[in-house]
């Protein structure tokens, strides 16, 4: 359908579509259907582009998935003149290279910025979604795209006084433009999760005292990173074709794959020495490219823990300290594994402290610092690495409404329930990229799938004239029903995680939840894409009249008025 078409069709509304975020998912998004010729709108928070690599620019920010396995695949200019300077990219470099992207693309005028959705309203009668930024400002448009992401709702712990405390203060998921200067500051981290794992190891290199508050600890293995020479990149650059057809093959949309071998068909010399080599293999190979039992079995995933165990107590000079910093609660790889580079090492400087929170717990935020159980600490500065409200967090954080006033944060109370991850019953023409119970992994991988799949549903309707699709209530259960028994016998739905639901910071989220899909990423697209091969018949389609006319459409300079 070409533009003049598309201005009849939907005349009475300000857009064909509305996407909900400029990051990784928003952006390719706004490229497909500008391609089916619709007219979109962005709609995001931010001054800029980048999501996730917009947000979390706190020291040491960087990818932990090869770099040149994250980046687009679609765009075969960018692949051409993109060099990356290092195997794990920095989040600086990352937001240059989404830059680039929108620049290339032309993607910024029809992104307006600083626009935070606060509703989003449909409504039955002229099958149209009605968005409201929190300055009052709507929209109306027939369908509706969500990019929010996975990690993009921070949440701050339950503690009273934060708004006390006189000194610098942030999460690391909303850091300042400015930046923080560490430099002879008294600082506090309070969290070791992958984002705190990353900024404890470069401030703690300016910091004067840097006293880092753990809840739990998490198993962390080297990044292993190093520059990309230029003869490097233009061998990278050569085998894209390949790396990005691999990358559709294994289970997590990685470059690694898992071993068939069961760990206990080598011996056990030979097992220590294949656990070896993974751990001093860059990236996720010692995660995802281990034997594939130990994901499943008890006794592989103790041995494995074990070897990762020693490693940590081989790295820190204090047995009281290593011991602090052992999982004793989950086991190896049941919950995303943080990549370091000398975290462990940080613990051996006498300017740094760990304080574990379970047993000597922060009673509250003072005017100048912590207060534990045991003593009172005065700080400058205070980074908070508190994690995210994950997955279902930035679908909270907006009143989403769909047919006849059901709210979505209702619909999901007992936990979130979808068609392929991408839509949702009760909610028509309202398509998630990246939604509960799609298959996660290698994000961008995943993403360029949704995206796809999204845009040839959107096409479907164009081309036919149909005006609404909703997922139909059996196949929305079937959905669950099969992404619940691809959870089944893998140790890591055992855990607490934000893979698994649990956010202690968040109310109605202490217990697990069927968020995430746990099966492969190849088995997913392949379930996805027979519904479309068949004629999309899990799904229900409105008719084609078409709705009155109207001079309510016409917000061609919205955008690029933001963007000036």
């Amino acid at each position: 359908m070409n533009n003049e078409q598309s201005e009849t069709a939907n005349a009475e509304l300000d857009y064909d579509a509305i996407i909900i975020g400029a990051g990784m998912s928003g952006m390719y998004q706004l490229f497909r259907l500008r391609e089916l010729g619709l007219k979109a709108l962005v709609l995001e928070a931010g001054t800029g582009v980048g999501g996730t690599w917009y947000w979390n620019r706190y020291p040491g920010a960087r990818f932990d998935s090869e770099s040149w396995s994250y980046g687009y695949s679609f765009c075969l200019e960018v692949l051409e003149k993109w060099n990356w300077s290092e195997h794990f990219a920095g989040q600086p470099e990352i937001e240059e290279y989404c830059n680039l992207v929108a620049d290339t693309l032309d993607l910024k005028r029809d992104i307006r910025f600083s626009s935070r959705v606060a509703a989003a309203h449909f409504d039955d009668a002229s099958n149209s979604w009605r968005i409201e930024l929190t300055d009052g400002t709507s929209f109306r448009s027939r369908y509706m795209v969500t990019a929010l992401g996975l990690l993009s709702s921070p949440t701050m712990p339950r503690f009273e006084g934060v708004e006390d405390f006189n000194g610098v203060w942030c999460h690391t998921g909303e850091w300042p433009k400015e930046g923080i200067d560490f430099d002879g500051k008294r600082v506090a981290v309070v969290g070791t999760g992958a984002s705190g794992i990353q900024a404890i190891q470069e401030i703690g290199k300016t910091a004067s005292q840097l006293t880092v508050f753990q809840r739990r600890p998490n198993w962390c293995t080297p990044l292993h990173n190093s520059p990309i020479t230029h003869a490097e990149m233009e061998d990278i650059r050569a085998r894209y074709p390949k790396i990005f057809q691999l990358c559709q093959e294994t289970a997590g949309c990685f470059i690694h794959s898992h071993d068939p071998r069961s760990a206990f068909d080598l011996s056990e010399e030979d097992r220590l020495a294949f656990w070896e080599s993974l751990y001093g293999s860059p990236g996720f190979g010692i995660w995802q490219g281990n034997f594939h039992d130990i994901h499943t079995d008890r006794e592989v995933n103790r041995q494995l823990s074990d070897f990762v165990a020693e490693k940590i107590r081989q790295r820190i000079h204090d047995p009281k300290v290593a011991d602090m910093l052992i999982p004793k609660d989950h086991g190896f790889g049941t919950r995303r594994v943080p990549q370091e580079t000398h975290y462990y090492e940080v613990f051996n400087q006498e300017n740094v402290e760990l304080i574990g929170v379970l047993d000597t717990p922060i009673e509250r935020i003072t005017p100048t610092g912590i207060r534990t159980t045991e003593r009172e600490f005065e700080f400058d500065v205070i980074i908070y690495a508190t994690g995210f409200d994950a997955i279902t967090g930035s679908f909270d954080r907006i009143d989403v409404r769909g047919s006849e006033g059901t709210t979505l944060k209702d619909k999901w109370q007992g936990g979130p329930s979808t068609f392929v991850g991408m839509m949702v019953e009760d909610f028509p023409n309202m398509f998630m990229v990246m939604g509960p119970h799609g298959a996660l992994g290698n994000q961008p991988r995943s993403i360029e799938h949704n995206v796809g799949w999204i845009s040839d549903l959107i096409g479907h309707m164009e081309m036919n004239g149909l005006k609404s699709v909703r997922a139909k209530p059996e196949d929305v259960k079937a959905w669950h029903d099969f992404v619940a028994s691809k959870a089944e016998g893998l140790l890591s739905n055992e855990v607490d995680s934000w893979m698994t639901g649990v956010n202690l910071n968040v109310a109605g989220k202490e217990k697990r939840q069927l968020v995430r899909y746990s099966g492969t990423a190849p088995e997913y697209r392949a379930r996805c894409d027979a519904v479309a091969a068949g004629g999309y018949a899990e799904l229900e389609f409105g008719g084609t009249e078409l709705c009155p006319p109207s001079a309510a459409r016409g917000h061609e300079s919205a955008a690029n008025e933001t963007n000036l």
